[in-house]
């Protein structure tokens, strides 16, 4: 029988106000651990909190150091030593390279790269010293194939990969296993505004646009949250104890690489 049974375990996910974040919150938390996250909103934390007794959320910009580490201070000291992290927050603003400033790279770099960088050193020591720890990094396929109009988002979800194989070489000796996920095509919130500016320009509905993305994922659909959450879980668990350091996709047979 596969063992994803995580009770006991204490978990930290990142910018889980919608989408993959909450998916994961929830269902880590139907596996028996207890799970702190952070969102943007009030409204946001109350409606994910409602979901479980063993969750709890704050108010964070994952952006921002300060904010970052007194959200890390706070869970700590609320639920006690993390044993898994997952590193989803991240946004990806639809723009053209030539009209970026230095500061729209630094923003993002901030929010994508340096949040995971600043959660995932807060929890290595006590992972460490456990020798078991699960640090798992949302990318995204768009970092193996960069769209211009994604450039800097692709630019810093690659920035988690490298990151995440790099750590995954020094730490695996001490049980921590870091692994990265990459959801292609899957239906979030920011698949919608990508369809909704698109169907402004084109003059088609935002339902044909998305039903047009589709046909080209070999399995004929969008992804849920829920699916790439399922990954997240069975990276979490013991039944991944000999995964490590890998970047695995999860979007449909979309990636042709080998």
């Amino acid at each position: 029988m596969i063992d994803l049974d995580l009770t006991g375990r204490n978990a930290i996910v990142t910018g889980a106000s919608m989408g993959i974040g909450a998916a994961t919150v929830r269902l880590l938390t139907d596996h028996g651990a207890t799970v702190a996250f952070c969102a943007r909103g009030q409204d946001a934390v109350n409606e994910l909190t409602a979901y479980g007794e063993t969750i709890r959320g704050y108010v964070a910009d994952m952006s921002n150091a300060d904010s970052t580490n007194d959200f890390l201070e706070r869970a700590t000291a609320e639920m006690g030593d993390v044993d898994i992290l997952v590193n989803n927050v991240g946004a990806s603003p639809s723009r053209n390279f030539l009209y970026m400033d230095d500061a729209d790279w630094e923003q993002l770099f901030q929010l994508n790269m340096m949040s995971a960088v600043r959660c995932t050193r807060h929890v290595l020591p006590r992972m460490r010293a456990q020798q078991w720890g699960r640090i798992v990094m949302i990318s995204t396929v768009g970092a193996l194939y960069p769209n211009a109009a994604l450039i800097d988002y692709a630019a810093t979800k690659s920035a988690m990969i490298s990151t995440a194989k790099a750590l995954a070489g020094k730490y695996g000796q001490d049980g921590v296993l870091v692994n990265s996920i990459l959801p292609g095509l899957i239906h979030t919130a920011m698949w919608d505004r990508a369809a909704s500016e698109l169907a402004e320009s084109t003059g088609k509905s935002q339902e044909e646009i998305m039903a047009a993305n589709s046909k080209g994922v070999p399995v004929g659909r969008y992804g849920t949250p829920e699916e790439v959450a399922n990954a997240v879980v069975f990276l979490c668990s013991d039944a991944a104890a000999y995964i490590n350091g890998q970047a695995i996709s999860v979007d449909g047979g979309s990636s042709g690489h080998i």
